[in-house]
């Protein structure tokens, strides 16, 4: 595009080989050299989570950035390198933003809860799918970072306004942090039992450092025998089905009272393809169950087309959310 010869840049190369040397590979392999090209009007963005650099390209009074995939060492370049580089060349503009996160409404509805707000050029709010959740992101431009942020206040009030709990978090915000500060500073514990979802709520929860202080444990009642072993009565599968919120209830019971947390959270339900007890494929029960009094019992709409990842994401996800509203003394969106 720019008409200019790649060229293998000395001190790159120097680098890739002394990396290479460090994982303990007497020789880099060849097909690395490539990660060491630049053309002329190119400089190399650091890449210190992998072996390939980024590039910053200036080419008359224009500026591409060329980064990784990988988000892992895309972000941390994005944030550590182009972006202060960026609002250098920025002086006098700032541009400043923040991302509220929703759970429980759908994009058409978010959007037309906010319609009132979305005609407005500066700040302005875009509105995005998530896999937890409908996310608005805020934007203002201003000529410092106090005014963008000035502008930015009045806006999230009114998103909160309209939105109200369905708002769970903000910008780096995730679940299982944010439930994972809540147990911690109520000093609750919490225990789960999971069919469909695999484990996948637990992994999630211990994604978080620290969460061996209010985390017992998980199990994965898979089949009904794992069930029934695990405290569920054979008597409730026989009357309801496994995939049913009565089972559900008595997989948080069963596994709050065993572990002695004080908190129980049962997952059942069909992942797909195929349908069990004729129940469609992406049906899911959830119950979250305060040991000493409360319980909150949902079952998510199928997913359609029913793909296995999906389902287990969602129901994990859902889960988290319910345990936030449950903590919060608020009710499910």
């Amino acid at each position: 595009m720019l008409g200019e010869k790649l060229r293998v840049d000395d001190t790159l190369l120097r680098e890739l080989e002394d990396f290479f040397r460090r994982l303990g590979y007497r020789e880099m392999p060849v097909r690395n050299i490539k990660q060491a090209h630049l053309i002329s009007s190119a400089k190399a963005i650091p890449n210190p989570r992998g072996t390939a650099p980024g590039w910053w390209v200036e080419k008359g009074d224009k500026i591409i950035l060329s980064m990784p995939g990988p988000p892992g060492e895309m972000e941390r370049m994005w944030q550590k390198e182009a972006l202060p580089r960026l609002k250098e060349r920025m002086a006098g503009t700032v541009i400043a933003s923040k991302t509220l996160k929703t759970f429980g409404i759908s994009e058409a509805k978010v959007d037309e809860m906010v319609s009132p707000l979305l005609s407005s050029p500066n700040p302005t709010i875009g509105i995005y799918a998530k896999p937890d959740g409908i996310q608005l992101r805020l934007t203002a431009k201003a000529e410092t970072q106090g005014k963008a942020d000035a502008m930015l206040a009045p806006l999230e009030e009114k998103v909160r306004a309209i939105l109200g709990s369905a708002v769970w978090g903000v910008d780096e915000d995730t679940l299982e942090s944010m439930v994972g500060i809540l147990l911690a500073e109520k000093g609750l514990t919490l225990a789960t039992m999971e069919s469909c979802t695999g484990g996948l709520l637990a992994t999630t929860l211990t994604d978080v450092a620290g969460s061996s202080r209010y985390f017992k444990g998980g199990l994965v009642a898979y089949s009904n025998e794992m069930k029934v072993a695990f405290g569920v009565d054979p008597a409730l599968i026989e009357q309801h089905g496994a995939v049913s919120p009565q089972v559900a209830e008595a997989m948080a019971l069963a596994v709050g009272s065993g572990l002695r947390a004080d908190i129980g959270i049962g997952i059942t339900g069909v992942a797909g393809p195929d349908e069990i007890e004729g129940k469609r494929a992406g049906t899911v029960h959830i119950a979250v169950l305060r040991m000493k009094g409360g319980v909150d019992k949902r079952a998510l709409s199928p997913i359609y087309p029913p793909r296995r990842p999906d389902v287990k994401r969602r129901a994990t996800i859902a889960a988290l959310i319910m345990l936030r509203q449950l903590l919060l003394g608020l009710p499910l969106p």
